[in-house]
């Protein structure tokens, strides 16, 4: 799975993208966010508050509880504003 982080997240983590193999038990984009929150360090303080993170998968906006599919593209980023 191929997963992006944008803007500050990216900051926090360190990493703009990356390629993971989680667990069958990540089921879910917010699945995923436990998972990489386990792993601690930027991705802990990334993820610490998911109110402010937004995800996409496939480049189509998705709800934390959308099922995820082998070999999607899940990108992370704090909530869009436009003026």
């Amino acid at each position: 799975m191929n997963v992006l982080y944008f803007a500050w997240l990216r900051a926090k983590i360190g990493l703009g993208r990356e390629l993971v193999d989680p667990p069958a038990s990540v089921a879910t984009v917010a699945d995923l966010i436990g998972w990489l929150t386990a792993r601690g360090g930027g991705y802990a303080e990334a993820f610490a508050d998911v109110s402010c993170i937004r995800a996409a998968i496939d480049q189509e906006f998705v709800e934390l509880d959308t099922p995820l599919r082998a070999g999607a593209e899940v990108a992370f980023f704090p909530p869009v504003t436009g003026g």
